[in-house]
């Protein structure tokens, strides 16, 4: 492969929205073992949140993901590879990219009930300030009926 074609190939995989329409590989092997990364990623974004019996499984997945794409990347970078099989390589870089868009886009049920709680304070210290806004403490009464401030 030439230089030129290598650049172009390191290119395309850190461009910004490369993975756009880009499809997850059905399986990928990693460290000798094959994973059946596009039926995981499937069923771990068909549920709305990561329970937490799945999320180790999921961080750990993740972690080899960024490993495997590091190692690909280095390939790529000074590997002796045919243009063809650059391409075939940065294809996979920028599928397992995919594959992690998906899985980081998922939130564990702790980060759900973190949010929940944080809209509930926000609309606590709204209905407060609301309340002082209009001269209303809840436990005084009105204090502009009396006169006060």
């Amino acid at each position: 492969m030439h230089e030129y074609e290598r650049k172009q190939l390191l290119e395309r995989v850190e461009r910004e929205g490369a993975t756009v329409g880009a499809t997850i590989p059905d399986t990928i092997e990693i460290d000798g073992e094959s994973l059946d990364l596009s039926a995981f990623v499937f069923e771990t974004r068909r549920q709305e949140t990561i329970p937490a019996d799945h999320r180790e499984r999921v961080e750990a997945v993740k972690t080899k993901l960024r490993q495997e794409r590091n190692r690909r990347i280095e390939r790529l970078e000074s590997g002796d590879l045919s243009y063809e099989q650059g391409e075939d390589l940065a294809d996979s870089i920028v599928g397992i990219d995919r594959a992690l868009e998906a899985l980081e886009s998922l939130e564990s049920e702790d980060i759900e009930a973190e949010k929940q709680a944080a809209r509930t304070a926000d609309r606590k210290r709204w209905m407060r300030f609301i309340q002082q806004a209009l001269g209303k403490d809840g436990e005084s009464g009105d204090r502009r009926a009396r006169g006060g401030p």
